[in-house]
């Protein structure tokens, strides 16, 4: 994948790793979050977290931020919340991963022809990151599109993902607007848009299990 595909709306100096480290100091707010649940809970993961899966998958999974008893308690991607067991189940069910989900890193789950990442790389208070911090964490959301040689599709989850995918894919708001099932052309990319698989969604009936199969169904078919 080159700058001619990906934007990557920085100079020549050298690009990021695909996930911060440990101890990034780039966005304040989530430093002091991340210092007090390390005090608070210092069993935990409680650092970026880093994408999950092959880097030579077709297939790249977006979300919002790590949920704070999912992903930043437990290192992985959706691993530890709702959120994780409605996901892991689909991609199951569509061949995008095999084993079993047992809602921990070492369950022995792999991804197959997909990988997981997360627009924002730390947990934020109230599972919500600020613009800036959406803006400042993009660099590295880049950078792991750019170490996926293979990539041909994008799944959003939500539209914090979507809005963040747009600018490296080159693609302007009005171009594609956000919506549950949309999908959108980039170049040699396509960008799926699904409501976010949160407890929150399902339980109000925004997202059913049925809804969200579809877009993977969609996906599925359009990669074989």
């Amino acid at each position: 994948m080159t700058t001619s595909t990906i934007e990557t709306g920085r100079s020549s100096r050298k690009a990021p790793t695909v996930v911060p480290d440990r101890d990034c100091p780039l966005c304040p707010r989530l430093v002091a979050f991340r210092e007090a649940n390390r005090a608070r809970e210092p069993s935990w993961h409680n650092a970026p977290v880093a994408p999950f899966g092959d880097t030579k998958a077709r297939l790249l999974i977006v979300g919002l931020a790590p949920g704070m008893q999912g992903a930043n308690r437990t290192g992985r991607p959706f691993t530890g919340d709702y959120a994780g067991d409605l996901l892991y189940a689909t991609l199951i069910e569509y061949g995008f991963a095999k084993g079993t989900y047992q809602a921990r890193p070492d369950d022995g789950l792999k991804l197959v022809d997909c990988r997981i990442a997360n627009a924002v790389h730390c947990v934020p208070p109230q599972n919500k990151p600020l613009p800036a911090e959406i803006n400042t964490c993009r660099q590295f959301l880049v950078a792991n599109l750019e170490a996926m040689p293979k990539l041909r599709a994008i799944i959003a989850l939500g539209r914090i993902a979507h809005d963040s995918v747009l600018k490296p894919l080159k693609l302007k708001a009005s171009q594609a607007p956000f919506g549950h099932g949309a999908v959108h052309q980039a170049g040699a990319f396509r960008l799926y848009d699904s409501y976010h698989c949160s407890r929150y969604n399902t339980n109000t009936g925004v997202l059913t299990p049925d809804m969200f199969r579809k877009v993977f169904a969609r996906v599925k078919a359009d990669l074989d």
